[in-house]
């Protein structure tokens, strides 16, 4: 696989969270992000183990397969490693990490990899959603949303939000995260996240989840969703939660 000449976010998370699936490119661009703002590795593996928890649960309601969008790398503690017996379909739009993925999960035949717009549903090739998520629209679905709230204005996220609820069949979870305003006073961090990257106090996330209906732990800080006991202190720099299509 030909060495990439830009970073990838989902690389650098990769290598923040200890994997072997990132670049010289993106090891020299986290440790830039980490000159800025330093418990990065900290915060994200945070975020991965909110992953896994929300996961858990969705699989513990009865749900067996997974839509996932702006992947990432599938590894680490992703989507098919939390719920095992589940089929899961990640999707990503950028070719790097698509190619990456796909040559992780060779050979997998509960998960796979393909390209996908979160924000266009219409994207995401029809052959894999029926193999990977058997019965998308008519039985209950977790749709896994990390990472992109960060990166979608308030409109186009609403948009995208109810899209994706018309689109799940009633009793669908959805795993969602948003950056808090952690960085705020951080300029050379925000720099690095680019223009796009949009911070939103905790009060501002619930209604952006349109009819989507959070479960009783709320939007919280990832580190406090369904935590069992006392974990290391680390910065709510993300607040998350799952919500629910109710059943009909």
């Amino acid at each position: 696989m030909a060495e990439p000449d830009q970073p990838s976010i989902a690389r650098m998370i990769d290598f923040w969270l200890g994997g072997e699936h990132h670049f010289p490119v993106d090891v020299a661009a986290a440790r830039a992000f980490e000159q800025s703002y330093g418990p990065c590795a900290e915060v994200f593996r945070s975020l991965r183990d909110f992953l896994g928890r929300a996961v858990r649960s969705i699989a513990d309601a009865g749900v067996e397969s997974f839509l996932v969008f702006g992947a990432g790398v599938p590894t680490r503690g992703n989507v098919h490693e939390a719920a095992p017996e589940a089929t899961v379909l990640y999707t990503d739009v950028d070719p790097v990490t698509i190619r990456l993925g796909q040559r992780i999960l060779t050979g997998s035949d509960r998960a796979g990899y393909g390209y996908g717009d979160a924000t266009d549903i219409g994207t995401v090739d029809p052959a894999q959603l029926h193999r990977f998520v058997p019965g998308w629209g008519r039985r209950p679905t977790g749709v896994v949303f990390l990472g992109l709230a960060a990166f979608l204005d308030d409109e186009t996220l609403s948009r995208t939000l109810d899209e994706l609820y018309e689109a799940a069949a009633p009793g669908s979870f959805l795993a969602i995260d948003f950056p808090g305003e952690e960085l705020a006073g951080r300029p050379e961090a925000l720099a690095v996240m680019g223009p796009e990257f949009r911070m939103r106090p905790p009060s501002a996330c619930a209604p952006l989840l349109g009819r989507w209906v959070p479960t009783e732990d709320g939007i919280v800080p990832v580190a406090r969703w369904r935590r069992d006991g006392e974990s290391a202190p680390v910065p709510e720099a993300f607040h998350g939660g799952v919500a629910t299509r109710p059943a009909a």
